[in-house]
């Protein structure tokens, strides 16, 4: 047992990341940065169906990653936080630097 107090936080970190590792689901979060958007308006904006759009919302939703808000009959999807897009953001930005690098890199040999 680990007697560490920060232990559980990172236990939950890992959770919380492991929510989103997966390209879709990164995909819609890029999608939501801009503003709420139902099911049906995802999976047409990634190409995926709205079965698998839905499953995808499922697992962000359980995490905390977005909120439901009801209108009518539609379901419109948003980020709890903007702070998730930002920090998508900055790994996004981070993994682009590194090709870069490499790119540059291989250009010299």
């Amino acid at each position: 047992m680990n007697d560490d107090p920060r232990a559980e936080v990172f236990q939950l970190q890992a959770e919380f990341c492991k929510s989103l590792a997966d390209p879709k689901r990164l995909m819609i979060i890029h999608e939501l940065r801009d503003g709420e958007k139902s099911v049906g308006e995802l999976a047409e904006r990634l190409g995926l169906k709205q079965s698998n759009t839905s499953q995808h919302l499922a697992v962000l939703r359980k995490a905390g990653v977005i909120a439901p808000r009801r209108e009518g009959n539609t379901i419109l999807y948003s980020l709890t936080d903007p702070m998730i897009g930002q920090a998508c953001d900055i790994v996004r930005d981070f993994i682009a630097g590194q090709l870069r690098s490499k790119q540059t890199l291989a250009g010299v040999i």
